[in-house]
């Protein structure tokens, strides 16, 4: 049975979260920290009166307290004037998001529901984010939008309409509250009975698998990712971060040369037909115009494969004719496959394919020379597997939002 921890979710009955308080929530009307780059941290030094002598040095002991040793509260930060560090809070938050729930699995999968303020949308939004502990990895399914524009039709996430881009603070934000929830700081502790790997870091592995489709907000993405692979703090090898997108054709090639991640394509159908039901993006750009630009993914090498995600989806993709296809479409492209069984969400119109179709299916193209592990579905109990993310979160309507927030002007 899974559990589930909820923080005050219209639940009289919910349990509070140990050692999350209500002042985990963003302070109101200061800018943050998270998501600057080292440039823009000096910048907002000078804000506040640091002399313009001194940004890259205060700059690189706030990036060591922000993502090396991961403090909430700028009074943590010690070898920084008590001063400064009153000047920084009284201008600035490094405050977590508020976590509205958080589940875990019965077999040590977590799924974390976080609210982020409205920022356009009108309203606080929520996204969700999921945590996927191995042996020898802890992989964070990390989401890069709030909703999704692209209908999917196997995906639950698709069925929520896109609210609003995620920054790059909100980005980040995901993965450094799993890491203060897993003990994956310095000096911190893990939860008593938590899944984790055996040894070593406890996030080690990123994919941009979330909710949203990560290449429709290109830049904050590759801000975020940037900073999670800066070697000096976060420090995320870049071999170990994999933005997954299902088609964004034109930004392929700039996620390679200026992100330099590996690369996951949704693929999901052989024929144009079938996917341009599946993957409706497949209509603007279809399935040559895909692999043309996989073809030319820079860096991309036996050492650097890309990962085609395939749903197995019971007689709409999943015959030896399809497999037949899928090996030849992907000709020359050094590629390994994951497939995928369906992940049943209410509603949905698909049913999983059987295990022994799966299993001839990953024959044929292990056969043909390309790895094709079937993926273990983790997290179905609390609707953290592949294709089931979605949020509640809704973008009000123009003439309401207005109404909000002239009602907040005349309150301040």
């Amino acid at each position: 049975m899974a559990v589930t921890l909820d923080i005050a979710r219209d639940n009289p009955n919910a349990q509070t979260i140990a050692g999350i308080a209500d002042d985990t929530q963003l302070d109101d009307g200061k800018s943050t920290l998270i998501g600057l780059n080292r440039d823009e941290l000096g910048e907002a030094l000078g804000t506040i009166g640091v002399p313009q002598k001194q940004w890259r040095m205060r700059a690189s002991q706030l990036w060591h307290w922000l993502y090396v040793r991961g403090v909430s509260d700028f009074s943590e930060m010690t070898n920084i004037a008590k001063d400064l560090r009153a000047k920084l809070a009284d201008a600035f938050t490094i405050a977590r998001p508020k976590i509205v729930s958080e589940q875990i699995s019965v077999d040590g999968t977590r799924k974390w529901l976080f609210q982020f303020p409205p920022r356009g949308a009108g309203r606080p939004v929520e996204v969700e984010t999921v945590y996927i502990p191995e042996e020898g990895r802890g992989t964070l399914c990390v989401s890069s939008q709030v909703g999704c524009t692209l209908t999917c039709t196997f995906c639950h996430t698709g069925t929520q309409k896109l609210v609003r881009n995620l920054t790059p603070e909100e980005i980040l934000s995901q993965i450094l509250i799993a890491r203060d929830r897993l003990g994956d700081f310095p000096d911190a502790q893990t939860p008593q009975g938590a899944i984790v790997p055996s040894e070593g870091r406890l996030v080690t592995n990123i994919v941009m698998m979330g909710m949203g489709e990560p290449l429709y907000n290109f830049e904050n993405v590759k801000k975020a990712l940037l900073i999670a692979s800066d070697g000096d703090g976060l420090s995320l090898s870049k071999r170990r971060i994999t933005l997954s997108t299902s088609g964004v054709v034109p930004e392929i090639f700039r996620t390679g040369d200026e992100i330099g991640c590996m690369l996951a394509i949704s693929l999901h159908a052989v024929r144009d037909d079938d996917r341009d039901i599946l993957v409706p993006i497949n209509k603007k750009w279809n399935i040559e115009a895909l692999l043309d630009a996989c073809r030319n993914y820079p860096g991309l090498s036996n050492a650097k494969r890309i990962t085609f995600e395939y749903v197995m989806l019971k007689d709409i993709n999943d015959s030896n004719q399809d497999a037949l296809e899928l090996v030849r479409l992907l000709k020359g492209i050094p590629a390994k496959i994951n497939l995928i069984p369906f992940n049943p969400w209410p509603g949905s119109q698909y049913a999983c394919s059987d295990w022994e179709r799966i299993e001839e299916f990953a024959d044929i193209v292990n056969r043909a020379g390309y790895a094709s592990p079937i993926r273990t579905p983790r997290g179905r109990d609390i609707f953290a597997a592949c294709g089931q993310l979605k949020s509640a979160s809704e973008r009000m309507r123009k003439k309401d939002r207005e109404a909000l927030q002239a009602k907040k002007a005349a309150v301040y």
